[in-house]
């Protein structure tokens, strides 16, 4: 390629620029691409040079490896923040979602290659690009019930923004979903088969993201979540998470049970919680409102049980058994539910020089 320069060797997130397209690649491949604190820094970094850059006309995101564009956030740096004071948790999610919202509005075309494991942090760099890319290999997913903890990245504005029900599956069983699914739920706009990736990354540098996409990205499958439409915006319509998995257990249709039966395996306050910020969601207008919600949210996880305890169970100790707290949905109440959602000190705020 002509024009290039590279960024620094070895670092976790590479920069660089190829013919007038800002090239961010995640490289931090043993944790699958997953986010800490400096690559958020990095990725801040080139985005807000490149937005006033006259010489960067696009932006291309990509993640290194063969395993997928970026598997979340550093959540065992998480738990053990949570298990100190918390201050470097809340500083990651201060950074992060600034960072999910520069992208969200970012004016430039923004190409997010979400190829391979795209969960939780992932979704948050790629899916609120402007141009939103997935593969036959994509395997996404807002996994976090399964830790005790809540999605964010502005997860639940695009949860909430799903046709019917979808994105209340999505959230609630944590489960992950194809490419075309994702189109289907609103997560991503192209579908490019994985083989054509490279030849797709050379069009968009040789000749703009427009010929790129005519000459690579084709029809997606048929989404298998939208095929399940009606049992999902049935037994997703009840008010209480408890009510929902009681709807699922009892349905006819077999995936229906199968919901019901992971999302038993989740935490309840996550559930819980989950499900009323979903809700509140989907009645704030913009990305940064809802960015605000989630980092009360995640803040207020900080001092919970269960977000430990579940990151000990799934990543840490791996006994895959987290012994929730409160243990059943029943114990669940309105109280423990609201105190997820009161300002955080400091509250999460925008500058118009950060988006």
């Amino acid at each position: 390629m002509t024009g290039e320069s590279d960024g620094e060797p070895n670092s976790d997130v590479l920069a660089r620029v190829a013919d007038g397209v800002g090239v961010l690649t995640l490289n931090r491949t043993k944790a699958i691409n997953s986010l800490n604190l400096p690559m958020v820094t990095a990725m801040t970094a080139a985005l807000t040079a490149w937005a006033d850059d006259p010489a960067v006309t696009t932006v291309l995101l990509t993640g290194a490896g063969e395993r997928g564009l970026c598997a979340g956030g550093d959540v065992v740096a998480i738990y053990h923040s949570a298990k100190a004071d918390g201050a470097e948790a809340r500083r990651f999610w201060f950074d992060e979602y600034q960072l999910n919202a520069q992208i969200g509005a970012f004016g430039k075309p923004y190409v997010s290659l979400m190829d391979g494991i795209v969960m939780g942090g992932g979704v948050g760099v790629g899916a609120h690009a402007n141009t939103r890319v997935v593969t036959d290999t994509t395997k996404m997913a807002m996994p976090e019930v399964g830790i005790g903890f809540i999605p964010d990245v502005g997860g639940t504005y695009l949860l909430s923004r799903a046709p019917g029900h979808l994105g209340l599956h999505a959230a609630l069983t944590g489960a992950p979903f194809s490419g075309a699914d994702a189109i289907a739920l609103g997560f991503a706009d192209h579908y490019v088969p994985h083989a054509a990736l490279d030849a797709f990354t050379s069009a968009i540098i040789a000749d703009g993201v427009d010929r790129a996409l005519a000459a690579h990205a084709i029809e997606p499958p048929p989404s298998a979540l939208a095929a399940q439409r009606d049992w999902i915006d049935e037994c997703y319509a009840h008010d209480t998470v408890a009510e929902i998995v009681t709807a699922l257990a009892a349905h006819s249709d077999a995936e229906a049970n199968a919901a019901a039966a992971l999302i038993g395996t989740r935490s309840p306050i996550a559930l819980s919680v989950t499900l009323e910020a979903v809700r509140r969601a989907g009645d704030l207008d913009t990305l940064e409102n809802v960015l605000v919600q989630e980092f009360r949210v995640s803040c207020a996880s900080l001092n919970s049980h269960d977000l430990v305890e579940g990151i000990r169970a799934q990543l840490v100790d791996k006994d895959r058994n987290p012994q929730w707290s409160p243990a059943t949905l029943a114990d669940v109440t309105a109280a423990d539910i609201d105190t997820y959602f009161v300002p955080a000190e400091p509250d999460l705020t925008f500058s118009k020089e950060s988006l």
